[in-house]
């Protein structure tokens, strides 16, 4: 009987890495950075999403810590896309587009 020797779980080593861990990988795309106005789930506050940055997630964090300073707001980085508390669209889409992004109004 041949013994596997992928580990799939321990509770005495911690987490457990792979190889593909350590690489700091940006999103595939299609290159077009959507920004969006949702209120789903947010008992009817508004929030800006933008997805598609192709940015690793460190890089991310710190484009999403620009644009919160920008329009003086708080947020978050979820998954690879940027949450910004209010309707700031326009404001965000204007400081990505001078930082060399294609940008899309997406939603309504």
């Amino acid at each position: 009987m041949k013994k596997n020797s992928r580990l799939v779980y321990s509770t005495d080593k911690g987490r457990i890495k792979t190889p593909d861990d350590d690489t700091a990988a940006t999103p595939d795309g299609d290159g077009i950075v959507r920004i969006r106005r949702e209120t789903s789930g947010r008992k009817g506050n508004a929030a800006t999403t933008i997805s598609g940055v192709p940015l690793p997630e460190a890089e991310l964090k710190a484009l999403a810590k620009k644009l919160k300073q920008s329009c003086g707001s708080g947020g978050s980085v979820k998954n690879g896309v940027i949450e910004i508390q209010g309707d700031h669209r326009e404001k965000m889409r204007e400081l990505l587009s001078k930082d060399g992004y294609t940008v899309k109004l997406a939603g309504g």
